[in-house]
Protein backbone atom coordinates (compact mmCIF):
# COMPACT_ATOMS: atom_id res chain seq x y z
CA UNK A 1 0.00 0.00 0.00
CA UNK A 2 1.31 3.43 -0.82
CA UNK A 3 2.45 5.98 1.73
CA UNK A 4 1.86 9.79 1.88
CA UNK A 5 3.05 12.23 4.13
CA UNK A 6 0.81 15.34 5.22
CA UNK A 7 2.44 18.12 6.17
CA UNK A 8 0.19 21.16 8.41
CA UNK A 9 1.46 24.59 8.15
CA UNK A 10 1.10 26.34 11.17
CA UNK A 11 0.72 23.44 12.92
CA UNK A 12 -1.56 24.60 15.32
CA UNK A 13 -4.25 26.24 12.50
CA UNK A 14 -7.11 24.05 12.37
CA UNK A 15 -8.07 25.27 8.55
CA UNK A 16 -4.53 23.99 7.60
CA UNK A 17 -5.03 20.71 9.42
CA UNK A 18 -8.51 20.19 7.90
CA UNK A 19 -7.96 21.00 4.43
CA UNK A 20 -5.26 18.48 4.21
CA UNK A 21 -7.53 15.76 6.19
CA UNK A 22 -10.12 16.46 4.13
CA UNK A 23 -8.44 15.37 1.00
CA UNK A 24 -7.04 12.37 2.71
CA UNK A 25 -10.76 11.27 3.60
CA UNK A 26 -11.87 11.96 -0.62
CA UNK A 27 -8.33 10.05 -1.69
CA UNK A 28 -9.52 7.30 1.05
CA UNK A 29 -6.20 7.00 2.63
CA UNK A 30 -6.54 5.30 5.67
CA UNK A 31 -4.45 6.87 9.03
CA UNK A 32 -2.21 4.05 9.26
CA UNK A 33 -0.91 5.47 5.36
CA UNK A 34 -0.01 8.63 6.57
CA UNK A 35 3.14 10.23 7.94
CA UNK A 36 1.98 13.04 9.88
CA UNK A 37 4.37 16.09 10.25
CA UNK A 38 4.54 19.43 11.70
CA UNK A 39 4.93 22.00 8.86
CA UNK A 40 7.96 24.29 10.95
CA UNK A 41 9.69 20.91 11.06
CA UNK A 42 12.67 20.01 8.32
CA UNK A 43 11.44 17.89 5.44
CA UNK A 44 12.49 13.82 5.90
CA UNK A 45 15.12 13.08 3.29
CA UNK A 46 13.55 9.98 2.22
CA UNK A 47 10.03 11.37 2.79
CA UNK A 48 7.12 9.87 1.19
CA UNK A 49 4.71 11.80 -1.60
CA UNK A 50 2.92 14.71 -0.44
CA UNK A 51 -0.75 13.79 0.46
CA UNK A 52 -2.30 16.27 -1.26
CA UNK A 53 -1.24 14.60 -5.05
CA UNK A 54 -3.05 11.25 -3.63
CA UNK A 55 -6.03 10.97 -6.39
CA UNK A 56 -9.27 12.19 -5.07
CA UNK A 57 -12.36 9.16 -4.86
CA UNK A 58 -14.82 11.63 -4.81
CA UNK A 59 -15.87 10.52 -1.20
CA UNK A 60 -17.88 13.28 0.95
CA UNK A 61 -16.31 13.90 4.06
CA UNK A 62 -18.26 14.76 7.27
CA UNK A 63 -16.76 15.81 10.22
CA UNK A 64 -18.75 16.86 13.56
CA UNK A 65 -18.54 20.38 15.60
CA UNK A 66 -17.93 18.51 18.46
CA UNK A 67 -14.26 17.35 16.93
CA UNK A 68 -13.45 20.75 15.18
CA UNK A 69 -14.29 22.28 18.53
CA UNK A 70 -11.47 19.80 20.63
CA UNK A 71 -8.77 20.10 17.10
CA UNK A 72 -8.56 23.92 18.20
CA UNK A 73 -7.12 22.91 21.76
CA UNK A 74 -5.38 19.43 20.38
CA UNK A 75 -3.25 20.69 17.54
CA UNK A 76 -1.93 23.22 19.73
CA UNK A 77 -0.42 20.59 21.68
CA UNK A 78 3.31 19.49 21.28
CA UNK A 79 2.79 16.02 21.11
CA UNK A 80 4.20 14.72 17.68
CA UNK A 81 1.22 12.45 17.39
CA UNK A 82 -1.79 14.73 17.78
CA UNK A 83 -2.22 14.92 13.84
CA UNK A 84 -2.35 11.59 13.17
CA UNK A 85 -4.56 11.15 16.52
CA UNK A 86 -6.83 13.65 15.10
CA UNK A 87 -7.17 12.24 11.70
CA UNK A 88 -8.01 8.89 13.20
CA UNK A 89 -10.64 10.09 14.88
CA UNK A 90 -12.18 11.93 11.82
CA UNK A 91 -12.18 8.45 9.56
CA UNK A 92 -13.47 6.52 12.19
CA UNK A 93 -16.27 9.25 12.26
CA UNK A 94 -16.76 8.51 8.44
CA UNK A 95 -16.68 4.82 8.63
CA UNK A 96 -19.06 3.92 10.75
CA UNK A 97 -18.54 4.99 14.01
CA UNK A 98 -20.50 8.97 13.87
CA UNK A 99 -21.08 9.16 17.28
CA UNK A 100 -17.04 8.13 18.74
CA UNK A 101 -17.11 11.09 20.52
CA UNK A 102 -19.50 10.43 22.96
CA UNK A 103 -17.66 7.32 24.30
CA UNK A 104 -15.45 8.74 27.39
CA UNK A 105 -14.02 4.88 27.47
CA UNK A 106 -12.63 5.25 23.92
CA UNK A 107 -8.42 5.63 23.98
CA UNK A 108 -8.39 8.07 21.24
CA UNK A 109 -11.26 10.54 22.76
CA UNK A 110 -9.82 9.99 26.32
CA UNK A 111 -6.23 11.38 24.65
CA UNK A 112 -7.97 13.89 22.76
CA UNK A 113 -9.50 15.39 25.43
CA UNK A 114 -6.27 15.04 27.66
CA UNK A 115 -4.20 16.81 24.94
CA UNK A 116 -6.89 19.67 24.54
CA UNK A 117 -7.31 20.22 28.44
CA UNK A 118 -3.43 20.46 28.98
CA UNK A 119 -3.75 23.48 26.04
CA UNK A 120 -6.67 24.72 27.77
CA UNK A 121 -4.67 24.73 31.01
CA UNK A 122 -1.50 26.34 29.71
CA UNK A 123 -3.54 29.14 27.99
CA UNK A 124 -5.10 29.86 31.80
CA UNK A 125 -1.49 29.80 32.83
CA UNK A 126 -0.69 32.09 30.03
CA UNK A 127 -3.49 34.64 30.96
CA UNK A 128 -2.50 34.89 34.90
CA UNK A 129 1.31 34.83 34.02
CA UNK A 130 2.62 37.19 31.39
CA UNK A 131 3.78 40.60 32.97
CA UNK A 132 4.62 43.57 30.90
CA UNK A 133 7.16 45.64 31.13
CA UNK A 134 7.77 49.51 29.62
CA UNK A 135 10.02 49.60 26.62
CA UNK A 136 12.84 52.26 27.46
CA UNK A 137 11.44 55.81 25.54
CA UNK A 138 8.64 54.98 24.86
CA UNK A 139 6.31 54.85 28.20
CA UNK A 140 3.30 54.01 25.63
CA UNK A 141 4.80 51.02 24.51
CA UNK A 142 5.11 47.02 26.43
CA UNK A 143 6.82 43.97 26.03
CA UNK A 144 6.30 40.65 28.01
CA UNK A 145 8.39 37.31 27.69
CA UNK A 146 7.07 34.59 28.45
CA UNK A 147 7.56 30.52 27.30
CA UNK A 148 4.43 28.66 27.05
CA UNK A 149 4.16 24.56 27.37
CA UNK A 150 2.16 24.94 24.10
CA UNK A 151 1.91 26.41 20.79
CA UNK A 152 -1.35 28.79 22.49
CA UNK A 153 -0.04 32.30 21.07
CA UNK A 154 -2.40 32.71 18.39
CA UNK A 155 -5.49 31.63 20.88
CA UNK A 156 -4.61 33.82 23.59
CA UNK A 157 -3.95 37.40 21.91
CA UNK A 158 -7.07 37.78 21.51
CA UNK A 159 -7.68 37.95 25.31
CA UNK A 160 -4.83 40.27 25.75
CA UNK A 161 -6.05 42.52 22.51
CA UNK A 162 -9.30 42.79 24.69
CA UNK A 163 -7.80 43.03 28.17
CA UNK A 164 -5.22 46.00 27.01
CA UNK A 165 -6.80 47.35 24.03
CA UNK A 166 -5.26 51.50 25.16
CA UNK A 167 -2.28 50.24 24.95
CA UNK A 168 0.51 48.74 22.69
CA UNK A 169 2.24 45.85 23.65
CA UNK A 170 3.94 42.89 22.18
CA UNK A 171 4.21 39.49 23.67
CA UNK A 172 7.73 37.40 22.54
CA UNK A 173 7.84 33.65 22.69
CA UNK A 174 10.69 30.84 21.67
CA UNK A 175 8.29 30.26 18.59
CA UNK A 176 5.76 32.99 17.79
CA UNK A 177 4.93 36.65 18.89
CA UNK A 178 2.31 38.64 18.80
CA UNK A 179 1.94 42.45 18.54
CA UNK A 180 -1.29 44.74 19.28
CA UNK A 181 -0.63 48.20 18.23
CA UNK A 182 -4.12 49.78 19.75
CA UNK A 183 -6.70 48.44 16.13
CA UNK A 184 -4.95 45.17 14.80
CA UNK A 185 -3.48 42.18 16.17
CA UNK A 186 -0.49 40.86 13.76
CA UNK A 187 1.88 37.91 14.49
CA UNK A 188 5.63 37.04 13.63
CA UNK A 189 8.76 34.77 13.92
CA UNK A 190 9.93 33.95 18.01
CA UNK A 191 11.86 35.98 19.91
CA UNK A 192 14.87 35.43 22.45
CA UNK A 193 14.37 36.73 25.98
CA UNK A 194 16.99 39.73 25.40
CA UNK A 195 14.19 40.95 23.26
CA UNK A 196 12.14 41.74 26.21
CA UNK A 197 13.48 44.74 28.38
CA UNK A 198 15.06 44.40 32.12
CA UNK A 199 12.84 45.83 35.06
CA UNK A 200 11.24 48.67 34.95
CA UNK A 201 9.59 51.03 37.91
CA UNK A 202 6.60 49.21 37.59
CA UNK A 203 7.60 46.13 38.76
CA UNK A 204 9.34 47.56 41.78
CA UNK A 205 5.54 49.03 42.42
CA UNK A 206 4.43 45.96 41.89
CA UNK A 207 6.55 43.78 44.39
CA UNK A 208 6.04 46.42 46.68
CA UNK A 209 2.17 45.74 46.37
CA UNK A 210 2.43 42.34 46.22
CA UNK A 211 4.44 42.24 49.72
CA UNK A 212 1.33 44.25 51.41
CA UNK A 213 -0.73 41.90 50.33
CA UNK A 214 0.40 38.55 51.14
CA UNK A 215 -1.17 36.99 53.60
CA UNK A 216 0.74 34.58 55.75
CA UNK A 217 -1.57 33.40 57.84
CA UNK A 218 -3.53 32.30 54.50
CA UNK A 219 -0.10 30.56 53.11
CA UNK A 220 -0.17 27.35 51.73
CA UNK A 221 2.07 26.44 49.84
CA UNK A 222 1.26 22.87 48.40
CA UNK A 223 -1.69 24.65 46.72
CA UNK A 224 0.51 28.13 46.04
CA UNK A 225 2.87 25.85 43.66
CA UNK A 226 -0.36 23.96 42.16
CA UNK A 227 -1.71 27.26 41.19
CA UNK A 228 1.62 28.83 40.32
CA UNK A 229 4.17 26.16 39.21
CA UNK A 230 7.72 26.91 39.70
CA UNK A 231 7.96 26.68 36.31
CA UNK A 232 6.32 29.92 35.51
CA UNK A 233 7.89 31.75 38.14
CA UNK A 234 11.06 33.09 36.31
CA UNK A 235 8.43 35.37 34.11
CA UNK A 236 6.75 36.75 37.67
CA UNK A 237 8.81 39.41 39.37
CA UNK A 238 7.04 38.69 42.56
CA UNK A 239 8.41 35.55 42.74
CA UNK A 240 11.93 37.00 43.41
CA UNK A 241 9.96 37.68 47.24
CA UNK A 242 8.82 34.51 47.24
CA UNK A 243 11.79 32.66 49.58
CA UNK A 244 11.93 35.26 51.97
CA UNK A 245 7.80 35.78 52.36
CA UNK A 246 7.52 32.09 53.47
CA UNK A 247 10.10 31.72 55.70
CA UNK A 248 9.17 35.17 57.37
CA UNK A 249 5.89 33.57 57.53
CA UNK A 250 5.13 32.18 60.58
CA UNK A 251 6.83 34.87 62.41
CA UNK A 252 4.47 37.46 60.49
CA UNK A 253 1.30 34.90 61.98
CA UNK A 254 2.75 35.33 65.58
CA UNK A 255 3.09 39.16 65.17
CA UNK A 256 -0.36 39.50 64.05
CA UNK A 257 -2.04 37.25 66.60
CA UNK A 258 0.02 39.39 69.81
CA UNK A 259 -0.96 42.84 68.15
CA UNK A 260 -3.89 44.75 69.64
CA UNK A 261 -6.50 45.19 67.50
CA UNK A 262 -7.91 48.00 66.02
CA UNK A 263 -11.06 50.08 65.29
CA UNK A 264 -12.03 49.34 61.71
CA UNK A 265 -11.93 52.02 59.15
CA UNK A 266 -14.36 53.65 56.96
CA UNK A 267 -14.34 51.76 53.37
CA UNK A 268 -15.65 55.23 52.16
CA UNK A 269 -14.39 58.53 53.47
CA UNK A 270 -16.48 61.28 53.99
CA UNK A 271 -15.85 63.27 51.38
CA UNK A 272 -17.01 67.26 50.68
CA UNK A 273 -20.55 67.84 49.83
CA UNK A 274 -20.76 69.35 46.11
CA UNK A 275 -21.70 72.90 46.01
CA UNK A 276 -24.71 74.26 46.23
CA UNK A 277 -26.86 74.10 42.32
CA UNK A 278 -29.58 76.52 40.90
CA UNK A 279 -32.31 74.45 39.48
CA UNK A 280 -31.74 73.45 35.82
CA UNK A 281 -34.56 73.35 33.64
CA UNK A 282 -34.62 70.49 30.86
CA UNK A 283 -33.23 71.94 27.07
CA UNK A 284 -31.49 74.70 28.31
CA UNK A 285 -28.33 75.67 29.47
CA UNK A 286 -28.19 75.73 33.02
CA UNK A 287 -27.93 79.43 34.66
CA UNK A 288 -25.02 79.23 37.33
CA UNK A 289 -24.88 81.79 40.57
CA UNK A 290 -21.52 82.00 42.29
CA UNK A 291 -19.41 79.16 39.59
CA UNK A 292 -16.14 77.99 41.40
CA UNK A 293 -13.14 77.98 39.60
CA UNK A 294 -12.31 74.15 37.87
CA UNK A 295 -9.74 73.19 40.37
CA UNK A 296 -12.61 74.19 43.10
CA UNK A 297 -15.28 71.95 41.04
CA UNK A 298 -13.07 68.77 40.57
CA UNK A 299 -12.72 68.47 44.39
CA UNK A 300 -16.08 69.01 44.94
CA UNK A 301 -17.61 66.65 42.11
CA UNK A 302 -15.29 63.56 43.95
CA UNK A 303 -18.30 63.87 46.45
CA UNK A 304 -21.03 63.80 44.18
CA UNK A 305 -23.77 61.41 44.95
CA UNK A 306 -26.93 63.14 43.34
CA UNK A 307 -27.16 59.50 41.65
CA UNK A 308 -26.66 56.11 42.48
CA UNK A 309 -23.56 55.66 39.95
CA UNK A 310 -21.04 56.52 42.16
CA UNK A 311 -21.41 53.62 44.50
CA UNK A 312 -19.79 50.95 42.20
CA UNK A 313 -17.55 53.38 40.13
CA UNK A 314 -13.79 53.66 40.62
CA UNK A 315 -13.85 58.00 40.82
CA UNK A 316 -15.27 60.78 39.12
CA UNK A 317 -13.98 61.75 36.08
CA UNK A 318 -14.06 65.41 35.70
CA UNK A 319 -12.73 67.43 32.64
CA UNK A 320 -9.58 68.84 32.05
CA UNK A 321 -7.93 71.44 29.50
CA UNK A 322 -7.19 74.61 28.87
CA UNK A 323 -9.02 77.06 31.68
CA UNK A 324 -9.26 79.22 28.31
CA UNK A 325 -10.27 76.61 25.32
CA UNK A 326 -11.99 77.83 22.50
CA UNK A 327 -13.97 74.18 22.02
CA UNK A 328 -15.52 71.92 24.36
CA UNK A 329 -15.68 68.49 23.83
CA UNK A 330 -18.36 66.66 25.56
CA UNK A 331 -18.58 62.78 25.37
CA UNK A 332 -21.21 61.11 26.96
CA UNK A 333 -19.32 59.15 29.87
CA UNK A 334 -16.37 57.41 31.10
CA UNK A 335 -15.81 54.11 29.83
CA UNK A 336 -13.27 51.48 32.10
CA UNK A 337 -9.92 53.04 30.95
CA UNK A 338 -10.93 56.71 32.10
CA UNK A 339 -12.87 54.86 35.58
CA UNK A 340 -9.22 53.59 36.27
CA UNK A 341 -6.88 56.66 35.19
CA UNK A 342 -9.59 59.44 36.05
CA UNK A 343 -9.03 61.31 33.08
CA UNK A 344 -11.52 61.58 29.96
CA UNK A 345 -10.60 59.99 27.18
CA UNK A 346 -8.07 57.53 27.61
CA UNK A 347 -9.41 54.26 26.26
CA UNK A 348 -9.70 52.97 22.86
CA UNK A 349 -12.47 56.00 22.16
CA UNK A 350 -10.28 58.43 23.10
CA UNK A 351 -6.65 57.13 20.79
CA UNK A 352 -9.49 57.16 17.98
CA UNK A 353 -10.70 60.78 18.47
CA UNK A 354 -6.82 61.77 19.51
CA UNK A 355 -6.23 59.46 15.47
CA UNK A 356 -9.09 61.89 14.20
CA UNK A 357 -7.67 65.38 15.59
CA UNK A 358 -4.16 64.53 14.40
CA UNK A 359 -5.34 64.25 10.62
CA UNK A 360 -6.96 67.59 10.62
CA UNK A 361 -4.00 69.45 12.31
CA UNK A 362 -5.71 69.67 15.51
CA UNK A 363 -3.92 69.53 18.99
CA UNK A 364 -6.41 67.81 21.68
CA UNK A 365 -4.18 69.96 23.99
CA UNK A 366 -5.99 73.55 22.70
CA UNK A 367 -9.50 71.73 23.69
CA UNK A 368 -11.59 71.05 27.38
CA UNK A 369 -12.19 67.70 26.87
CA UNK A 370 -15.18 66.47 29.63
CA UNK A 371 -18.27 64.22 29.53
CA UNK A 372 -22.21 64.85 30.00
CA UNK A 373 -21.81 61.74 33.39
CA UNK A 374 -18.90 61.56 35.35
CA UNK A 375 -18.75 58.25 36.19
CA UNK A 376 -18.77 54.81 34.92
CA UNK A 377 -22.03 52.92 34.10
CA UNK A 378 -20.86 49.46 33.83
CA UNK A 379 -22.49 45.92 33.86
CA UNK A 380 -20.09 42.72 34.81
CA UNK A 381 -19.28 39.88 32.63
CA UNK A 382 -17.06 37.63 34.60
CA UNK A 383 -14.36 39.81 35.03
CA UNK A 384 -15.10 42.15 32.93
CA UNK A 385 -16.82 45.74 32.78
CA UNK A 386 -18.96 46.17 29.82
CA UNK A 387 -20.25 49.31 29.46
CA UNK A 388 -24.26 50.33 29.56
CA UNK A 389 -25.49 53.76 28.19
CA UNK A 390 -26.49 56.20 31.04
CA UNK A 391 -30.29 56.86 32.23
CA UNK A 392 -32.36 59.93 31.42
CA UNK A 393 -32.11 60.90 34.79
CA UNK A 394 -28.05 60.04 35.29
CA UNK A 395 -27.72 62.49 32.86
CA UNK A 396 -30.26 64.88 34.04
CA UNK A 397 -28.39 64.86 37.48
CA UNK A 398 -24.81 65.90 36.42
CA UNK A 399 -26.23 68.44 34.07
CA UNK A 400 -25.39 70.82 36.64
CA UNK A 401 -21.50 70.01 36.43
CA UNK A 402 -21.51 70.39 33.22
CA UNK A 403 -22.82 73.67 33.16
CA UNK A 404 -20.75 75.02 35.51
CA UNK A 405 -17.79 73.78 33.53
CA UNK A 406 -18.97 75.31 30.79
CA UNK A 407 -19.10 78.66 32.66
CA UNK A 408 -16.06 78.83 33.87
CA UNK A 409 -14.22 77.30 30.54
CA UNK A 410 -16.65 79.88 28.26
CA UNK A 411 -15.55 78.32 25.24
CA UNK A 412 -16.90 79.65 21.54
CA UNK A 413 -17.84 76.48 20.49
CA UNK A 414 -18.87 72.62 21.46
CA UNK A 415 -18.48 69.86 20.31
CA UNK A 416 -21.29 67.08 21.10
CA UNK A 417 -19.80 63.44 20.70
CA UNK A 418 -22.44 61.12 20.70
CA UNK A 419 -26.03 61.36 21.44
CA UNK A 420 -26.21 61.46 25.23
CA UNK A 421 -23.94 64.65 25.20
CA UNK A 422 -26.19 66.03 22.64
CA UNK A 423 -29.39 65.43 25.01
CA UNK A 424 -27.47 66.61 28.09
CA UNK A 425 -26.92 70.24 26.36
CA UNK A 426 -29.74 70.23 23.72
CA UNK A 427 -32.59 68.19 25.35
CA UNK A 428 -34.58 65.88 24.11
CA UNK A 429 -35.36 65.97 20.48
CA UNK A 430 -32.30 65.75 19.18
CA UNK A 431 -31.99 63.53 16.07
CA UNK A 432 -28.12 63.07 15.65
CA UNK A 433 -27.69 60.88 12.60
CA UNK A 434 -29.73 63.58 10.69
CA UNK A 435 -27.98 66.55 12.21
CA UNK A 436 -24.19 65.36 12.53
CA UNK A 437 -21.99 67.70 10.73
CA UNK A 438 -24.00 70.68 11.33
CA UNK A 439 -23.96 73.64 13.74
CA UNK A 440 -26.71 74.53 16.06
CA UNK A 441 -26.56 78.28 18.21
CA UNK A 442 -27.22 78.05 21.91
CA UNK A 443 -29.26 80.95 23.41
CA UNK A 444 -26.06 82.48 24.57
CA UNK A 445 -24.29 82.62 21.05
CA UNK A 446 -22.31 79.26 22.05
CA UNK A 447 -22.34 77.22 19.02
CA UNK A 448 -22.57 73.40 19.11
CA UNK A 449 -21.57 71.07 16.78
CA UNK A 450 -23.16 67.43 16.41
CA UNK A 451 -21.10 64.22 15.46
CA UNK A 452 -20.98 60.30 16.56
CA UNK A 453 -18.98 59.68 19.53
CA UNK A 454 -15.63 57.28 18.25
CA UNK A 455 -16.79 54.50 20.64
CA UNK A 456 -19.35 54.02 17.97
CA UNK A 457 -17.21 54.12 15.29
CA UNK A 458 -15.22 51.46 16.93
CA UNK A 459 -18.03 48.97 17.32
CA UNK A 460 -18.53 48.77 13.73
CA UNK A 461 -18.06 44.76 13.55
CA UNK A 462 -17.13 45.03 9.28
CA UNK A 463 -13.82 46.30 8.90
CA UNK A 464 -15.50 48.36 5.66
CA UNK A 465 -18.33 49.73 7.69
CA UNK A 466 -15.52 50.58 10.55
CA UNK A 467 -13.29 52.49 7.90
CA UNK A 468 -16.25 54.46 6.59
CA UNK A 469 -18.03 55.39 9.65
CA UNK A 470 -14.19 56.66 10.87
CA UNK A 471 -14.53 58.98 7.77
CA UNK A 472 -17.75 60.26 8.24
CA UNK A 473 -16.10 61.17 12.14
CA UNK A 474 -13.41 62.78 10.30
CA UNK A 475 -15.62 64.99 8.20
CA UNK A 476 -17.99 65.83 10.90
CA UNK A 477 -14.67 66.80 13.02
CA UNK A 478 -13.97 69.12 9.54
CA UNK A 479 -16.54 71.85 10.34
CA UNK A 480 -14.45 72.36 13.02
CA UNK A 481 -11.52 73.23 12.38
CA UNK A 482 -13.32 75.33 9.29
CA UNK A 483 -14.65 76.92 12.59
CA UNK A 484 -11.24 77.55 13.86
CA UNK A 485 -9.97 78.74 10.48
CA UNK A 486 -12.63 81.50 9.62
CA UNK A 487 -12.18 82.75 13.27
CA UNK A 488 -8.55 83.43 14.59
CA UNK A 489 -8.23 83.22 18.11
CA UNK A 490 -7.57 87.03 18.38
CA UNK A 491 -10.70 87.54 16.74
Amino acid sequence: MARWTARVDPPWDVGAWRDIARHGLQARVPPEDIDWQDGDAPAALLAAPDLRDAPAANATPRASSALLGIAGDVLCHRDPQRLGLLYRLLWRINHGEPTVLSNPADADVRRAQALAQAVRRDAHKMKAFVRFRAVPGDGEAFIAWFEPGHRIVDRVAAFFARRFAGMRWAILTPYRSARWDGEALAFGDGALPSDAPPDDAHEDLWRTYYAHIFNPARLNPRMMRQEMPVKYWKHLPEAQLLPTLVREAGTRVREMAEREAQAPRRRIPVRAEPPRIAPVHPGAVPQLQDAPDLCSLREAARGCRACPLWEPATQTVFGEGPVDARVLLLGEQPGDTEDLTGRPFTGPAGQLLDRALAELGLERGRFYLTNAVKHFRFERRGKRRLHRNPEATQVEACRPWLAREIEAVRPEAIVCLGATAAMSLLGRGVRLMEERGQWRKLHDGTRALLTVHPAWVLRQQEAAAREAAYRGFVADLAALRQHLDARPASA
